[in-house]
């Protein structure tokens, strides 16, 4: 009876760490979005350059450019907070603003306001 309740409760334990490794995030690297369009002018959740730091680095600073960009993950990391935190790139192996390779983006956030949108 002793061996039954242990086997239970260690099992149970076991499975509420596996829920809790991946619970707030449901991406992964490698999958494909597609860059929406913002509700302002600027993307508020995808952390694109200012305009200033895309200019110096040789690049054309028009964000309407990035709409209908294919990107793919390349990292996830769960912050403190609870947010997670992708790395994206384009598709195409092509450079943002052709001067950034590659642009981080708050991942729920992005999704729920239509600057990310799953293919």
């Amino acid at each position: 009876m002793v061996k039954y309740a242990i086997a239970l409760l260690f099992s149970a334990s076991m499975l509420h760490a596996q829920d809790n490794t991946n619970t707030s995030s449901n991406v992964n690297v490698g999958d494909v979005f597609e860059i929406g369009v913002p509700e302002t002018n600027k993307y508020k959740h995808i952390d694109f350059p200012r305009e200033n730091f895309i200019i110096k680095r040789g690049g054309i600073a028009n964000y309407r450019r990035a709409h209908g960009e294919e990107v793919v993950v390349t990292a996830v990391k769960e912050l403190k907070d609870g947010t997670t935190q992708i790395k994206i790139k384009r598709n195409d192996g092509g450079r943002f603003f052709n001067s950034h390779t590659v642009v981080t983006a708050d991942y729920k956030d992005a999704i729920t306001s239509g600057e990310l949108q799953a293919l």
